[in-house]
């Protein structure tokens, strides 16, 4: 089994942030936000990049840039967590669950059809683990029914499917920069876009409004703080200079313990769709065990971090605030999650690490009678 890429040093990591707090306080400080942004547009590929403090900021904005407001529905995946959402509500819309396929991760698009009505408005495609549904599929059923794709790719920097960059399939793309993520600040997010409108909206939006686009004015409509902090856009920054290497230990990390998890039983990883370049945000494998979340929930307890064992990702859908008795519950992500295991990883863990993971669940997977 061949060893994991050296980590990148994280000393010079720094550097920009001390420039940052150097020259604060200053409230309108903005340069190393606007030369991040610059960077994101050559890194993605994309005509402008807003940076914001999170990947729900960045939802919130798109989907306002994007008019969703009162009345609206928004059709989402059921197969996401609450933060993608959250931003529908907010806008005053509602949020409208969809049900996805266990076999493909892809949005059930026959469930998808059947949910569509006079006030749907756009539709929030997730990927969840950096896995990326079909483009073609996704736009053509938009294009049909006049809805505006505004794409949660929070977990799919690096991701590609038929040479369409993940977060540029639609209207907006909307990224995370939450630690943990492959690229990361601590905190942060930023939307790509190629409609200059959209970008002037959500820079707008992101900072009360206070600069408004061409044909508003300043403070003429209630916006929010969302502004990326300038030592945090120094990180992100730097960050973003190291992403392909961040990008290959990342892959390089689902690799080693996909390989050392071969002897589990009843473990199948699951495998990325033929013209899918994965990011390999996350080793995923299918549980074949008896009550399989459980046994997530257990590896948890004993160290072994997942989605549903260590995060108790469930769809969302079924969250209080979104559950009603007369919905019909969206069980393909119901089984997706509850039959899923989807490793916790981070760029520090090495080969040591790994290596206790996969003996803690091969040892447990053999055992498990429950």
């Amino acid at each position: 089994m061949t060893g994991l890429p050296p980590l990148f040093p994280a000393e010079g990591l720094g550097e920009g942030m001390l420039v940052a707090l150097a020259s604060m306080p200053n409230p309108a400080g903005d340069a190393f936000t606007a030369r991040f942004e610059q960077d994101l547009t050559q890194a993605f590929a994309s005509c402008h990049a807003v940076a914001v403090s999170s990947g729900t900021t960045a939802l919130h904005a798109a989907l306002s840039a994007v008019g969703v407001g009162p009345g609206d529905e928004v059709l989402v995946p059921a197969l996401t967590v609450v933060m993608t959402a959250a931003p529908v509500v907010q806008l005053g819309a509602t949020p409208v669950f969809v049900d996805s396929d266990p076999d493909t991760l892809d949005l059930d698009y026959a469930d998808a059809a059947a949910k569509v009505t006079a006030r749907t408005k756009a539709i929030v495609p997730v990927h969840l683990w950096g896995r990326m549904g079909d483009p073609a599929s996704l736009r053509a059923f938009a294009a049909e029914r006049g809805l505006t794709i505004v794409e949660d790719a929070a977990q799919a920097a690096g991701t590609s499917r038929a040479g369409v960059t993940a977060g540029t399939v639609g209207a907006a793309g909307c990224f995370s920069m939450k630690d943990g993520k492959i690229l990361w600040s601590g905190e942060g997010g930023f939307v790509l876009t190629d409609d200059p409108a959209l970008a002037a909206h959500a820079r707008a939006f992101r900072s009360h409004w206070l600069q408004p686009p061409p044909g508003s004015r300043p403070q003429e409509r209630l916006a929010l703080n969302g502004r990326l902090a300038e030592p945090l856009a120094a990180l992100a920054q730097a960050n973003l200079r190291r992403f392909q290497a961040l990008l290959k230990r990342r892959r390089a990390q689902t690799t080693y313990l996909l390989h050392a998890l071969e002897g589990a039983p009843g473990l199948t990883p699951l495998q990325p769709a033929t013209d899918e370049t994965w990011n390999h945000y996350a080793p995923l494998l299918h549980i074949g065990l008896p009550n399989p979340r459980a046994f997530a929930e257990y590896l948890a307890q004993l160290g072994v971090p997942s989605s549903t064992g260590a995060f108790r990702l469930v769809p969302c859908d079924t969250r209080p605030m979104f559950a009603s008795g007369d919905r019909t519950p969206c069980r393909g992500a119901a089984q997706i999650l509850d039959r899923t295991l989807a490793l916790v990883l981070t760029e520090r863990d090495d080969e040591a690490v790994f290596d206790r993971y996969a003996a803690v669940i091969t040892r447990e997977a053999v055992a498990w009678r429950e």
